[in-house]
């Protein structure tokens, strides 16, 4: 058996960083809310990183509708807890690593043992838990903790950052007061003004708000945790352009497209009132508008 060491094996990260950077990443914690579709591919890439600290939570199991794109959903893990199965992973990758887990997922009363000693957020909570989401950001921004959000669309993905002292999450997003559904409308179009995935949707009745489920594939998954892995590094590594909210991006891989947006105010900005009236006539007309 070989024996681990820490710098032979995140040697080949050197060059890109430092020797003394990566040593800022091995003492780095960084935690992680869900671990499903890009929260399990979140965790495992930035341990092969060489971040050597994380804080993982998520109350769920794996299913066989997570095979096509979850990191650790394999017919072996199948009813397993995820949070059980991704600390395995990343200890595997680094068996070093110093992994908190709460199995019961994020609620008000463990919140504040979710973000100790951390030093930058990775969202992975479902889209549809937009409640836990809301807790998250809003006790991060409290306590001055960057915060990396990348959303699986179609076939890219986009990504926002929210950094102490800038813009926070409700205000880019303009929750406060408003249904469920239109919550939902609202994080999806702030996500991703330009929408490049919206041209290439081909079964359209897969997106069921009512439901809470709709598409997702694995290149996505792997795409969110590339550009948010790059994110969480010039975050730790205080160096680099981190597009932070209003500022966000959107690849598409699809459409070999990418876009750099730009909303001052948010979801209060014109451009975005006019995109989510087209938005809620868009699913109104495929039946899709209805509150969970």
């Amino acid at each position: 058996m070989v024996e681990f060491d820490y710098k032979t094996a995140f040697s080949r990260n050197i060059g890109w960083v430092t020797p003394d950077e990566q040593a800022v990443l091995r003492r780095s914690r960084v935690a992680i809310g869900g671990l499903g579709g890009v929260g399990g591919v979140h965790a495992t890439t930035l341990a092969r990183l060489g971040v050597a600290q994380f804080t993982i939570a998520d109350f769920d199991t794996f299913s066989l509708a997570n095979i096509n794109r979850q990191a650790g959903a394999f017919i072996s893990t199948l009813g397993k807890p995820k949070a059980e199965v991704i600390t395995a992973m990343v200890r595997d990758i680094n068996p070093e690593a110093d992994v908190r887990v709460l199995p019961e997922g994020v609620n008000a009363q463990n919140i504040t043992a979710f973000l100790d000693g951390v030093d930058v957020y990775v969202d992975g909570i479902d889209y549809f838990a937009v409640g836990a989401r809301r807790l998250i950001f809003r006790a991060a921004a409290e306590r001055g903790i960057p915060a990396v959000t990348a959303a699986p669309l179609g076939m890219g993905a986009a990504v926002l950052c929210f950094l102490p002292g800038g813009m926070t999450f409700e205000e880019y997003f303009r929750l406060d007061g408003q249904t469920e559904f239109e919550q939902l409308l609202r994080f999806l179009l702030g996500l991703s003004p330009s929408m490049l995935q919206r041209t290439y949707l081909v079964y359209p009745s897969a997106v069921d708000f009512a439901a809470k489920q709709g598409p997702s594939m694995p290149m996505a998954c792997e795409i969110c945790a590339g550009i948010a892995g790059a994110q969480v590094l010039k975050i730790l590594l205080k160096r680099g352009d981190v597009l932070a909210a209003p500022r966000g991006m959107h690849f598409d891989a699809y459409r070999n497209r990418f876009s750099r947006t730009w909303r001052p105010g948010g979801n209060r900005n014109p451009l975005q009132r006019i995109g989510l009236w087209l938005a809620r006539r868009q699913l109104a007309a495929t039946g899709g508008a209805k509150d969970p």
